[in-house]
């Protein structure tokens, strides 16, 4: 009979006992289904690991993953300061810290994955609708770096706040089809001004090469007449009356020159070569 009492017991005890394992990339949180103890805040017994030993009727345990998770949320939309409409598509990768799992517990009592489809998504989409209104269209544009980094800094007040940590944050911002256009159009002029500037500059080069060419042949021109002036005149001026003389003897005919002067004119004779 004390045997099978204690068969009982040990059967009772094995039936209202049940073992669960906790990951060491986790941790658990044991809380009580029930409990009317105030100093057991929302019935929780404390955190465990690895092999755990719980009674199933008045206890449960949630585990946490405290690895790095990484989600990419359904595409939100965005107004900028001037009423632009910007469509999102954000990825995140945040780790909850493991010291504050019972916090995070208390405050959402539900899985991680439910935390990410309702507190973290809230997060995301408050901090991009708030840094959003402080941009106009053309500033996000320009700014994504400024914009994007004051998206993070909200999300990292707001996420961490409640014990999680954001390790990486990144998305695909995609701006309204008629703004695209508009950019698109303010490109092509400003390519365009660019091309007539290239065009002005080239024909302005060309001019100056023909006028810097002409003006190299006029004083090449210039230089070589003033080469012939300067020979003319070098070759006058080495004449001597010899050389003058010696041109008008070889140009004579051998006629006497005659001279006639006054009413009754005058001859000169002159000596006729031989001697007589």
């Amino acid at each position: 009979m004390k045997k099978l009492n204690l068969l009982v017991i040990a059967f009772a005890a094995f039936a209202f006992t049940q073992c669960t394992t906790v990951d060491s990339a986790e941790i658990g949180i044991r809380f009580h289904k029930w409990s009317v103890s105030e100093e057991r805040q929302g019935g929780v017994i404390g955190t465990v690991s690895g092999f755990v030993w719980f009674n199933p009727f008045t206890q449960r345990i949630y585990t946490y993953p405290t690895y790095v998770q990484r989600v990419s949320f359904d595409e939100i939309t965005v107004n900028t300061k001037d009423g632009a409409i910007f469509r999102i598509q954000p990825t995140l990768a945040y780790q909850l810290e493991r010291d504050r799992a019972t916090e995070i517990f208390l405050t959402y009592r539900v899985k991680l994955k439910n935390i990410e489809r309702g507190f973290i998504h809230t997060c995301v989409f408050e901090a991009y609708r708030i840094v959003g209104n402080t941009f106009t269209s053309d500033e996000l544009m320009a700014q994504r770096g400024e914009f994007e980094g004051q998206v993070r800094q909200r999300l990292e007040a707001s996420m961490g706040a409640s014990g999680f940590r954001v390790i990486e944050f990144t998305a695909q911002i995609s701006p309204p089809a008629s703004l695209v256009a508009s950019i698109d159009a303010r490109n092509q002029m400003v390519q365009e001004a660019i091309r007539a500037q290239n065009e002005v500059a080239r024909a302005a080069a060309q001019a100056e090469i023909a006028i810097t060419k002409a003006k190299g042949e006029a004083q090449a021109l210039k230089i070589q007449a003033d080469g012939e002036a300067y020979y003319n005149r070098t070759v006058a001026a080495s004449l001597s009356p010899m050389l003058i003389q010696q041109g008008a003897i070889d140009k004579w005919n051998g006629v006497l020159p005659i001279y006639s002067g006054g009413s009754g004119g005058h001859i000169i004779n002159l000596p006729q070569v031989g001697g007589r």
